[in-house]
């Protein structure tokens, strides 16, 4: 069942990419923004995006969620319509113009210091473009992926990731997080979402409920005295983006692991509640 399922998503992909392609950037958005919106929830569980909402922001009325979840699915598709022109966003400074960077001295400033750090976000909109601008601003930088569970889609996103977001793309799970450790004392920055659920993760508080949580940036805080640096991007009303570097985040040599962790986890929190129709509400991010 799941391959016949895989099959036509993959059929589907190619043909929407292929469109993409002739249409060019400005319909492509505006076409798979519409597909997204109308047919999302078909294939990713409205029940789990409004009770995610609940939990949240309990005091939204349905409309204000309503309005959040249409967002994120334009949104959502959008993203979707972009990978078709990963390549220019890299090369052309047409399309690069686009991305307006806010407090790119803090990268300059980590380049002359000359030692790693580990980047930190979420899946906002355009995600993969914040690792692509790091890796432009020149950034030795690894980025930790999940695999797409559609193996027929799956190598062609990895070649995209590679070849025009970052070179070093690192697959999540036991033997990635030792790939990211031998990259990380070969001086390599590290760069990964915090947003998603993990099974070998804490259960860390996130807008109030429990939510299971990725410890790597604490475990490496703990090990190392790496500086933690989160980084956000929207998308504007005209469709361009503005990315920000923030400060690295400030911890006591007493904070715990867990600690640390909920710390990252009110970050996240604040970007998510700045602007909740850019943050993807689909994932089961409080199953525990």
């Amino acid at each position: 069942m799941k391959l016949i399922k895989y099959t036509f998503e993959f059929i589907i992909i190619i043909i929407l990419f292929l469109i993409f392609k002739i249409v060019g950037l400005r319909i492509s958005r505006n076409i798979s923004g519409f597909i997204f919106k109308n047919f999302g929830s078909f294939f990713r569980s409205k029940k789990t995006s409004r009770a995610n909402l609940s939990i949240a922001f309990p005091n939204f009325s349905e409309i204000q969620k309503d309005k959040i979840l249409d967002n994120m699915w334009i949104n959502y598709g959008k993203i979707f319509a972009e990978y078709m022109f990963i390549k220019k966003f890299r090369v052309s400074s047409k399309f690069s113009s686009q991305i307006i960077i806010e407090n790119q001295d803090e990268l300059e400033k980590i380049k002359s210091f000359n030692k790693p750090v580990i980047f930190i976000s979420g899946h906002f909109n355009n995600f993969e473009l914040m690792a692509m601008h790091l890796e432009k601003s020149g950034i030795d930088l690894a980025a930790i992926y999940r695999p797409l569970n559609n193996s027929f889609l799956n190598p062609i996103m990895e070649k995209i990731r590679k070849k025009y977001i970052c070179k070093k793309q690192i697959k999540k799970g036991i033997t990635g997080t030792k790939e990211l450790l031998k990259e990380f004392k070969k001086g390599t920055s590290i760069a990964l979402m915090i947003d998603q659920r993990v099974s070998e993760g804490v259960e860390s508080d996130l807008f109030g409920k429990k939510a299971l949580t990725t410890t790597i940036p604490a475990q490496f805080v703990k090990k190392f005295g790496v500086a933690v640096v989160p980084i956000y991007i929207e998308r504007l009303i005209d469709d361009k983006f503005k990315l920000k570097i923030f400060e690295n985040v400030k911890f006591s040599k007493d904070d715990s692991i867990d600690q640390i962790t909920l710390k990252l986890n009110k970050i996240l929190e604040k970007m998510i509640a700045s602007n909740p129709g850019q943050w993807i509400w689909t994932h089961g991010r409080w199953k525990i």
